[in-house]
């Protein structure tokens, strides 16, 4: 937007002033400084300690509507009743504070439920992602180490061929499971808790003790890395809880910059509702949506998979007040041919992140939803979810930016050559990322965890700017990613499962840009001579290896050797033209 549209006196404040009026003496936002892993930072003062306080804080919510599931609606008061049955189960059965759990489903009131009474009871949480194959679960299980798993019906029937490859599984429990299970460790959840809609009926009793601090280890995220093989990014009680404040903090300073006071809460405001339509196995999902809405009180309404026509039947029905998760479902909101037909008047947030986003989106938004805030957001696995915000006028006076960081974050842009060099304003360099949302290491593996962990600061790969506000521009990825509606899709993952076809001599897999999903993987390969393979028979090869969205969208053949620079690096620059007619 240009200046000329701007509200008059905009902005009222800097970033810098907004920040300090946020973290001031006796707010919520107030802000001190803390030692976090021998590196001192600023950080929220009041902030839950751990995500044990957050699932306690569900009692106080009472009988106002948590968690919807297609018809099925649970309460506050339920969720913690079933929180404490399933920790005195998983205390039953020896887990302890350390213990890795693995969360197994699509978003499911129960996913919900199994995280956090495993984070009561202390035990690392370890999400994973639902659309893998029973090959890449498997991997997750045994890297991780996990000891109890608790998975749906779907996921069951991909890993049950998998658990004797796991020695550390000991129990495993099963949602929305039609069948008799005659496994000998896998357990019906329903036979521990009932289904979603008897839970309020379980017993009125506390979670069980559990001794844990705001820097023990709370869980781990996936997210894939340049081997091919996926990380897990551990992370501390304090940074997931980050999210907590930092998204208060943002719309506060929304207000500050218009110059206007933070409206103090309203007890007689109605609940606030949001619709989930992101994974809660993304960091996005579950730290910067679940975890903020259990601690306000708000209500959550689930959806399975992403679907237009039902995300606007459950808005309308439920009166939902927020969505997004990433740029895909903005522009889906906008563009939907059915969306006329449904009354959406309720929605006043449109945000996201997880992929670039171009700026005419937040035009489009304005002009469909004029009521409506749209905002954008950065983060990684590694930051574990928000560092920076762009919203309101901010957002609409610079689209093409992420925000600027946190008040309690703090970026750099150094030399990509030597990761120390800072660069001045404006110039393109490596982004690096401090604060105290930052996981702590990547489970098992010491290399990767000093290469992007550094003395309190994330080596993010991003390439990117800033300017002289502080507002961080994502210019380009410095590791070999794409993004496709929200999942980081590694190029050398797919090149791996091509080499492994018999026919396959060189391959390639780059970006192919796509309107709502911001990018789709292809492929370029060169067969060996006298070897003979198909599109379709490539396609089927990856299908058959990784989950379905990592699958080439299409095949090119090269005639010969890859082209490459001097140091043997394939020029993808080079490949990209070839997909201009599948980008179009």
């Amino acid at each position: 937007m240009s200046e000329a549209l701007m509200p008059p006196g905009w902005p009222a404040m800097s970033i810098a002033q907004a920040h300090a009026l946020i973290g001031a003496p006796g707010l919520p936002t107030e802000i001190a400084e803390a030692t976090i892993r021998g590196v001192t930072m600023k950080a929220w003062k009041n902030q839950p300690p751990t995500l044990r306080a957050v699932a306690e804080l569900a009692k106080g919510h009472g009988e106002k509507i948590f968690l919807v599931y297609e018809d099925e609606r649970v309460t506050f008061e339920a969720f913690h009743r079933a929180v404490a049955a399933f920790a005195v189960e998983l205390q039953a059965q020896g887990v302890v504070k350390g213990d890795r759990v693995a969360v197994i489903m699509r978003n499911l009131p129960e996913w919900v439920v199994a995280f956090y009474a495993a984070a009561s009871l202390g035990a690392i949480v370890t999400p994973l992602n639902a659309w893998w194959t029973g090959p890449e679960l498997e991997y997750g299980l045994t890297d991780s180490g996990t000891k109890v798993a608790v998975m749906d019906a779907e996921r069951y029937q991909r890993l049950a061929e998998h658990f004797h490859n796991c020695p550390e599984l000991t129990r495993v429990y099963v949602s929305r499971e039609p069948d008799e299970i005659a496994h000998p460790y896998v357990t019906k959840l329903e036979s521990v808790l009932g289904a979603p809609d008897a839970w309020a009926a379980l017993p009125d009793q506390p979670i069980p003790p559990a001794e844990i601090d705001a820097d023990d280890d709370a869980t781990i995220f996936y997210t894939s890395g340049t081997t091919g093989r996926p990380k897990g990014a551990l992370a501390t009680q304090r940074a997931v809880n980050c999210n907590i404040i930092t998204a208060g903090a943002a719309g506060a300073r929304a207000f500050l910059r218009k110059g206007e006071a933070p409206p103090a809460p309203d007890p007689d405001a109605s609940q606030r509702s949001s619709l989930l339509s992101v994974p809660f196995f993304h960091v996005t999902g579950c730290f910067a949506v679940l975890n903020p809405s259990l601690f306000a009180g708000a209500k959550l309404v689930l959806m399975f998979k992403w679907e237009p026509i039902r995300a606007f039947e459950l808005i309308q029905r439920e009166k939902i007040q927020s969505a997004g998760g990433v740029p895909t479902i903005a522009w889906q909101l906008i563009e939907h041919p059915s969306r006329a037909n449904y009354d959406l008047s309720s929605l006043e947030a449109v945000s996201y992140g997880g992929a670039p986003s171009a700026p005419e989106l937040v035009r489009r938004l304005k002009e469909v939803f004029p009521k409506s805030q749209s905002g954008q957001g950065w983060g990684m696995t590694e930051t574990c979810a928000t560092v920076t915000s762009n919203g309101a006028e901010d957002y609409q006076h610079r689209p093409d930016s992420c925000g600027p960081p946190a008040a309690v974050a703090e970026l750099q842009i150094r030399d990509p050559a030597d990761g120390v060099t800072l660069l001045p304003t404006g110039q393109m360099g490596e982004l690096w990322s401090k604060g105290p949302m930052n996981a702590r290491l990547y489970w098992n593996k010491p290399e990767p965890t000093a290469q992007t962990f550094v003395d309190g600061w994330v080596r993010t790969g991003d390439l990117a700017k800033l300017d002289a506000d502080g507002f961080c521009f994502i210019l380009d990825r410095a590791k070999d990613m794409l993004i496709r509606g929200g999942e980081n899709i590694y190029c050398v993952e797919i090149e791996n499962v091509l080499y492994d076809h018999p026919a396959v001599m060189d391959a390639a897999v780059v970006g192919i840009p796509h309107r709502i999903l911001g990018e789709e993987p292809g492929a370029v390969v060169t067969l060996k001579p006298g070897m003979a393979a198909t599109e379709a028979e490539l396609r089927a090869h990856v299908a058959e290896r990784l989950a379905a969205f990592k699958v080439p969208v299409a095949v090119k053949f090269w005639p010969e050797t890859l082209p490459r620079n001097a140091n043997g690096k394939i020029l993808k620059s080079e490949l990209k033209p070839l997909f201009v007619d599948a980008a179009a």
